[in-house]
């Protein structure tokens, strides 16, 4: 009975043991998903957000972008893209005076405080946008781009539906509320990336903390400036109706990623989440920098033509954004022939890189040759042709031999050519 009782007791503690660790390991488990969950998405407290990896404009995060929302002074950076593209095609300069009107002046909300009839350097004005969100220099430059502010707004909806902004519609140069002046954090995001990736120059301007005319000095509303090193533009907005907005850029370590949250409650928080975002994006993807074009990524045997080798390049060198995880023994595997056979043009394509983690590949290149390789002379062409019989599988038995007919042929074509000249020679004596 005794044993009975004592094995009754050691079977029930056992089952309670296990129980006990059944319990703790379905927590722990739980736990760790939930860890993991967190780690893969985030809640961004505004109406919409995005996160954008500039470089190769991959989406990494989103919510809730393509909710309709009034742009306010976001509507600035398409009107900065206009002036960036007027400059690039040489239609304005810099220093070019621009005449300060009664409509700009007039212009309410957000300004540069410039005086009427004026003539200010575009560059101040450039300045006035970028930095101090100046709605009167938005209808100057406006007026002195296009002859009209309306003349401007139909250049910013053509220019917005180019990009594939699909979702927005502008009614004026600065964002000022109006009727029917609508967008959405994913235009905004191709907005923001286009004029990055076209104009990186911008941000001579953008990361600027202040900006003093005329002895009055406004700061950059963009205080992440302040908060961040990394971080070096991009725009602010509000609007009642609309709440606050923020577009924010940084780069650390080759990598440049875009925030965009638009309908925060107030300032600090559309702040606070957008370096929330641009944070996330850096801790989990790591940036892998292009080969250097300038280095060929093989050298390749040439068959029959001019030259005996061709070197081969990388036919594009974009960098690769990855989540760090998969960042890790990346390499790049070459697939080439052994030999190539001459003609060749420049640009053609005679193999391929793949960068790999692992199995898994995360980009393919085509390699090029950056000249051209004409034929060679018709011996070598028959030379290379007789050699390259002992290049198939059959070539235990054709090599040998291919040596052989080889070092014959070129026997029969020396002796062709002594005949020749023999020939000739006796022709010659018979005219003497």
């Amino acid at each position: 009975m005794r044993r009975n009782g004592t094995a009754r007791r050691l079977l029930s503690f056992t089952r309670g043991l296990s129980l006990l660790v059944f319990t703790a390991a379905s927590l722990f488990s739980a736990a760790g998903a939930a860890l993991g969950a967190a780690e893969s998405s985030m809640t961004v407290n505004a109406t919409s957000a995005m996160l954008v990896d500039v470089t190769n404009k991959e989406t990494l995060i989103e919510q809730n972008p393509d909710v309709a929302i009034a742009p306010a002074s976001f509507t600035k950076v398409l009107t900065l893209y206009l002036i960036f593209e007027a400059l690039e095609k040489g239609d304005v300069k810099l220093d070019d005076p621009v005449y300060i009107s009664k409509t700009a002046w007039q212009t309410g909300g957000s300004k540069m405080f410039v005086e009427l009839g004026n003539k200010i350097p575009l560059e101040e004005l450039l300045k006035g946008i970028a930095v101090v969100s100046g709605n009167d220099a938005c209808v100057a430059v406006a007026e002195h781009l296009y002859g009209s502010v309306d003349a401007f707004v139909a250049a910013m909806n053509q220019k917005a539906q180019e990009l594939g902004m699909n979702r927005s519609r502008f009614l004026n140069p600065h964002g000022l509320p109006a009727p029917g002046q609508m967008t959405t954090a994913r235009d905004m995001a191709i907005l923001a990336t286009a004029y990055l990736r076209r104009f990186p120059q911008s941000l001579r301007f953008h990361s600027m903390t202040e900006y003093t005319y005329h002895d009055i000095t406004q700061p950059n509303r963009n205080r992440l400036l302040l908060k961040d090193s990394s971080v070096d533009g991009l725009k602010t907005g509000f609007v009642a109706n609309g709440g606050y907005h923020l577009m924010a850029t940084a780069q650390r370590n080759g990598l440049r990623l875009l925030a965009v949250v638009m309908g925060a409650a107030t300032p600090a928080v559309r702040e606070k989440e957008a370096l929330a975002l641009l944070n996330y994006g850096f801790r989990l993807y790591a940036f892998i920098p292009p080969p250097n074009p300038s280095q060929p990524a093989a050298v390749v045997k040439v068959w029959k033509g001019a030259a005996p080798q061709v070197a081969l390049y990388f036919k594009e060198t974009t960098p690769v954004v990855v989540r760090k995880e998969k960042a890790q023994g990346v390499q790049w595997v070459m697939d080439i022939p052994p030999a190539v056979i001459a003609p060749i043009q420049k640009g053609q394509t005679l193999g391929h890189a793949f960068l790999k983690a692992g199995d898994t590949t995360l980009a393919t290149v085509d390699l090029v040759s950056t000249t051209d390789i004409p034929p060679a002379n018709v011996f070598i062409r028959l030379w290379h042709s007789i050699l390259l019989l002992g290049q198939y599988p059959w070539r235990q038995i054709w090599k040998p031999a291919a040596y052989i007919l080889g070092a014959a042929v070129a026997c029969a074509a020396l002796a062709a050519v002594v005949l020749r000249l023999k020939k000739l020679s006796r022709k010659r004596r018979s005219f003497d």
